[in-house]
């Protein structure tokens, strides 16, 4: 997805979550996000726990399942784990890196604070939530 040079900003531009937020917002954003590289079979969420953190990959893949079946595959610019952090209810499917990743973290208590200072992110997060949860209904 990236070239080791790509600042976390334009690398958030891309993701569907951030694409319409302003320069300054995805600055801010990632002020607060962390890279990490993470081994093939990393599990970065499982279903029914209670959600800490969503990632954003940058290069790799992971494997999503419900009830041990799997039901997708994530690579670069995917993101994950929006819902349980912005809803509080419990993660809605495992997800586990299929292959050496690297993707962007961003903590819940990090993420609800930058919500809270920049309020006009809350907007950009709010309208990409609804086209991922009934993209057929916009």
């Amino acid at each position: 997805m990236r070239g080791r040079g790509h600042s976390k900003t334009d690398l958030l531009k891309t993701v569907p979550l951030f694409s319409h937020c302003s320069g300054r917002e995805l600055q801010s954003i990632a002020s607060i996000a962390d890279e990490v590289e993470l081994p093939e079979g990393k599990v970065l969420t499982r279903e029914g726990e209670r959600g800490r953190e969503f990632f954003i990959i940058l290069d790799g893949a992971a494997e999503v399942s419900r009830k041990d079946e799997k039901v997708n595959t994530l690579g670069p610019g995917d993101f994950l784990g929006e819902i349980a952090l912005l809803t509080h209810v419990p993660r809605t499917a495992t997800v586990t890196t299929v292959e050496p990743t690297r993707a962007l973290v961003i903590t819940g208590p990090d993420f609800r604070s930058l919500l809270r200072r920049v309020p006009e992110i809350q907007v950009n997060v709010l309208e990409a939530l609804a086209q991922r949860l009934a993209p057929e209904a916009l």
